[in-house]
């Protein structure tokens, strides 16, 4: 799927507002001889940009209109280094309200629905980019932001809530709670929309069951308006991702080649129009594929199958690559486990070896002993590494109203 003339019309009118911005990105595209575009050749010349450079840009370097335009401020959480801070102009907010007012069309919700908002506000693009979207929709916002489930579960219930945006830890969280209470029969629930992290298919299949509901993958990131850029369309496979407002790419994450659709790689954005801070052929770090075949569904939008994990999750242990995901599947093979683990990564200076430990939870019905020896077995023949095993009843680990982090690699402590 290579760019079409008129996305090639967008871009190179962003190359131009970039160098007549005199921001970060104009030195960058001025050493490299880039002044526009009017071919697929052209475009793919354009050097790749990622979180380093937007780092290295802060705190506004990448804004590329007059702050007079800029109606809004978000930035990313900063926890693994300096935050990345995006500017919007009206023209940005709006349009960002448009894409997501579009995916919860696409997943069937209506002005009759009342959509219960958990995903945090502030910098953060979260909540506010689904409430944005729910009163562009003209849908009933509840937004309660995170935290304080006894309330969420209450103005649920009080307020028959039909819609959840949560992440998928959070939405676990208040799944659980609810199953404990005996209280599915009071919840209106029928959607959930939820995103911000990857999620297990035995989470998947755990938090649609207590909730009796339809679940959709929300796709975004800050840096490219946040939330709501693309979405599954009902049983459908794949996200549909909004080729009038963004371009992607599909990048082997070593050698930065272009693949063909159906190939798994990192997903590349280029931003069509935004204005506050375009960024052209964005490297996020996600992996996934485009998938090739067209939609059931009848829409045209290109989708992104879902997501495999991120190029930077990977680590490495006895010399082998690993990601999170690939655990993620091993443990939904086995029976009576949880979504719920957690994998600690130490050096064992005694024997002058890594170690990795994988701490899961299991239902009280299972042979605890037998079913961690299971785990060790399959991690041992899939991924050629010998880990520790620990199983836990559920509920031991803790949940998160936010992201879950899932891998704690302590070699460096």
């Amino acid at each position: 799927m290579r760019i079409n003339e008129k996305q090639l019309e967008l871009v190179d009118r962003q190359i131009k507002r970039i160098l007549e911005s005199g921001n970060y990105y104009s030195k960058v595209y001025r050493d490299a001889g880039i002044t526009g575009v009017s071919s697929p050749e052209d475009f793919e010349k354009i050097p790749f940009t990622d979180k380093a450079d937007l780092r290295n840009a802060y705190p506004l370097g990448i804004q590329a209109v007059p702050d007079e335009k800029v109606v809004r401020i978000h930035s990313s959480s900063g926890t693994t280094g300096k935050p990345v801070i995006i500017p919007y102009t009206k023209k940005d907010v709006d349009d960002w309200a448009a894409m997501f007012a579009r995916c919860y069309e696409i997943a069937g919700i209506t002005e009759k629905d009342r959509i219960h908002i958990t995903p945090g506000y502030g910098l953060w693009t979260a909540g506010i980019g689904f409430q944005a979207g729910c009163e562009k929709l003209g849908a009933m916002a509840i937004p309660m932001g995170p935290g304080n489930t006894e309330k969420q579960i209450q103005m649920m219930i009080d307020l028959k809530s039909t819609v959840l945006c949560a992440t998928s830890s959070y939405a676990l969280l208040l799944a659980e709670e609810i199953e404990k209470r005996g209280i599915r029969d009071q919840i209106k629930l029928t959607k959930g929309v939820i995103g911000s992290e990857r999620w297990s298919q035995a989470k998947r299949d755990y938090i649609a069951k207590v909730f009796n509901i339809e679940l959709f993958d929300i796709y975004g990131l800050t840096e490219i308006y946040g939330p709501g850029i693309g979405i599954n369309c009902p049983g459908g496979e794949g996200m549909h991702i909004f080729d009038d407002y963004l371009y992607t790419e599909i990048i082997d994450p070593k050698t930065g080649e272009v693949l063909p659709d159906g190939e798994e790689g990192e997903i590349v954005i280029t931003t069509l129009v935004k204005e506050g801070a375009p960024l052209l052929r964005f490297r996020t770090h996600d992996l996934s594929r485009i998938l090739p075949d067209p939609c059931p569904c009848g829409r045209t939008y290109p989708r992104l199958d879902t997501i495999k994990g991120r190029s930077d999750d990977m680590f490495k242990v006895h010399g082998v690559n690993m990601f999170p995901s690939q655990v993620e599947a091993i443990l939904g093979q086995v029976d009576g486990v949880s979504s719920e683990y957690k994998i600690d990564i130490a050096h064992d200076n005694s024997i002058n070896r890594d170690i990795i430990m994988i701490t899961t939870e299991a239902e009280g019905r299972v042979d605890f002993s037998a079913t961690g020896e299971r785990i060790r077995q399959l991690v041992k023949s899939q991924l050629n590494v010998t880990p520790k095993v620990v199983v836990v009843s559920l509920n031991t680990l803790p949940r998160s109203e936010k992201k879950t982090q899932r891998v704690f690699d302590h070699r460096g402590d």
